[in-house]
């Protein structure tokens, strides 16, 4: 596995929009960059950032202009602006040897998903999951938001699981996380102490990728099987009835066949049709493999830093637990 250079002082941070643009949501973006740049961070961004509507650009320049930040030898590392719905329409006009031969860091959450998975299980270059560029607009920030910040500069810490969660972002005051629900993960297991090469994103993405060229999960669980494989998923509004159809597929197709077990962040916005419960999806596909839900994980703040590609040990007990990743 291969883990790019981190930041340093005066290193300069790379912004694009590799799905939509910032402009319904400038002000909070802007505080983002003030903060990043409170941290001796340089800041260029790609001319699609400052954009609205659903894309930023055309598929073909959201990849042009992703693949200059990567030719630019000044930039050292790339954040994708925000989130959004249509990244996967660019991912024929990105030339991924271009991003394999100049490994930098790529940073996002959700819609950014494929473009860092597709980065790791391809050219075997770790990514960092959880924040974008447009999530440190707090006024005071929470210690996620901080420890994602040191992530950028190599600092790897232990994470342990939060005491509260936001249920409502809408009473939020200047951005501040608004952390009013008790935070209880939950596992099928008394117990989770396992440890395995983890992957993985927004499920409500990686649902595309299987029959795509894209699709290259299965050689990366070859290369690491004696690791062993664990994924983690972030759901953003799939009903327990997608979720379980869609492991279903992920399943047949061969990406579990190594895996070791499974942590899922809290859904944004949980549905169903059934009694079918999100638990109920993920306990019919894994049998008896550790699996734990409602983790801090994801679109529901306090949200962890993943780093797709690296060696991590889970532990889990009395509705805690702790995620540590290493570098190897």
């Amino acid at each position: 596995m291969i883990y790019p250079k981190f930041l340093t002082p005066n290193s300069i941070i790379g912004v694009t929009a590799p799905s939509c643009g910032i402009l319904s949501k400038e002000e909070d973006y802007n505080r983002s960059i003030a903060r990043l740049k409170s941290n001796n961070y340089g800041v260029v961004e790609t001319e699609n950032v400052r954009t609205g509507g659903d894309v930023s650009s055309s598929s073909e320049e959201r990849a042009k202009e992703l693949l200059e930040l990567v030719d630019n030898n000044s930039i050292n590392y790339i954040m994708c602006a925000t989130g959004g719905d249509f990244l996967n329409d660019m991912l024929p006009f990105v030339d991924f040897d271009v991003l394999k031969n100049n490994p930098k860091w790529i940073m996002g959450a959700s819609d950014p998903t494929n473009l860092l998975y597709i980065q790791t299980t391809r050219n075997d270059i770790a990514t960092l999951y959880g924040h974008n560029a447009g999530s440190f607009s707090s006024q005071k920030l929470h210690l996620s938001q901080e420890i994602a910040i040191n992530y950028l500069k190599g600092e790897i810490t232990n994470q342990s699981s939060y005491d509260y969660y936001e249920s409502n972002r809408e009473l939020r005051e200047n951005d501040n996380y608004n952390l009013d629900t008790k935070v209880k993960w939950y596992s099928n297991k008394d117990k989770v102490d396992v440890t395995g090469r983890i992957i993985g994103g927004c499920l409500d993405c990686l649902r595309y990728l299987p029959g795509t060229e894209f699709d290259y999960t299965n050689s990366f669980i070859e290369k690491y099987k004696n690791d062993g494989i664990l994924f983690y998923f972030d759901i953003f509004a799939m009903s327990t009835e997608d979720v379980y159809l869609t492991l279903l597929q992920l399943k047949e197709t061969g990406w579990f066949k190594y895996i070791k077990g499974v942590i899922v962040g809290r859904v944004l916005y949980p549905k169903n049709y059934t009694s079918f419960s999100y638990y109920d999806a993920f306990k019919k596909i894994f049998d008896d493999i550790p699996i734990i839900m409602d983790a801090d994980i994801g679109h529901v703040v306090p949200k962890m830093s993943i780093i797709n590609g690296c060696v991590c040990n889970i532990t889990y007990e009395n509705n805690k637990g702790m995620i540590k990743q290493y570098l190897k």
